[in-house]
């Protein structure tokens, strides 16, 4: 199973030899994807971070008519650029002016490739704050003198690409009004028989014992009153050469649907999903 994702160019690069799907080693890149109206459609509105040693980089893209990307603007965050850390940028989508606002100077980090507090990111069209993001809200109508949406945009997807030696670890809400769930991802390669573990909230969720012969698989768990189904592909983590990943889905099941892990093709499962579903990209640095 792979799944295909453009990567942005966050951070200046002279690696001509490097695919253009493939982050660098030690660059987490985190990609939201939300669904909301802007100019007169229905469209998606992509919100990227990237982090490596240096800077921070955002981006957004928002889809065009075709269901290509239609723009972008990107923003580098940069210890010696202070200005940079607050400002906005401008474009047109189908004749419709386009501001995405943004106030990150006092932003807090804690280690992490998205900010955990202290800044907002706002995307305005037409008078209206179509999308915003933070903890500060009220500086965000404030600076931009516009109102919200009438309509509250949805979080379709999720996708992290980090990297690590053996353990893998996030956070995740999987609906917008739920809390945060701890996950993480760990694999013991070491000896002959490999063991995958996957924990929520430090609670064991799935081990992948003879991982060799179940490198592919899903599983269907309980967390709190919800079903939560938990696939993954870690064929290159066994037996691939070079930079290699394992890919996870955490895809939630609806009240209504019990779990049951007998069903569901792996390739396809939640691929045309309209729920929210986190891809999580584990990448193995030896």
């Amino acid at each position: 199973m792979h799944d295909p994702i453009r990567i942005p160019a966050c951070f200046s690069s002279t690696d001509h030899q490097r695919q253009p799907d493939e982050p660098r080693s030690g660059q987490s890149v985190f990609k939201s994807v939300y669904r909301t109206k802007l100019a007169g459609e229905c469209r998606l509105i992509t919100i990227t971070w990237c982090r490596n040693l240096l800077l921070h980089g955002l981006s957004v893209s928002v889809q065009g008519p075709e269901g290509d990307e239609h723009y972008r603007c990107k923003v580098e965050l940069k210890p010696w650029y202070f200005w940079r850390k607050q400002g906005s940028k401008r474009f047109i989508v189908d004749g419709c002016t386009v501001d995405v606002v943004w106030d990150l100077k006092a932003a807090k980090f804690n280690g992490e490739t998205e900010p955990r507090s202290d800044y907002y990111v706002a995307i305005v069209c037409e008078d209206e704050v179509v999308l915003l993001l933070g903890d500060q809200k009220k500086d965000a109508y404030r600076k931009t003198g516009c109102r919200p949406s009438l309509i509250e945009p949805i979080l379709i997807s999720r996708r992290e690409h980090i990297f690590g030696k053996r353990k893998f670890t996030t956070r995740v809400k999987f609906n917008e009004k739920g809390t945060f769930h701890d996950i993480s991802v760990e694999c013991n390669s070491d000896g002959i028989d490999p063991v995958l573990e996957i924990r929520v909230d430090g609670k064991l969720a799935v081990q992948v014992k003879h991982l060799q012969w179940k490198f592919r698989g899903n599983e269907s768990i309980n967390v709190g009153k919800n079903g939560l189904q938990i696939l993954w592909d870690v064929h290159d983590w066994l037996f691939g050469s070079g930079p290699r990943h394992g890919i996870f889905i955490f895809n939630p099941i609806p009240s209504s649907s019990p779990p049951d892990s007998a069903t569901g093709e792996f390739d396809n499962a939640v691929l045309g999903s309209t729920r929210f579903c986190l891809f999580l990209y584990a990448w193995k640095v030896e």
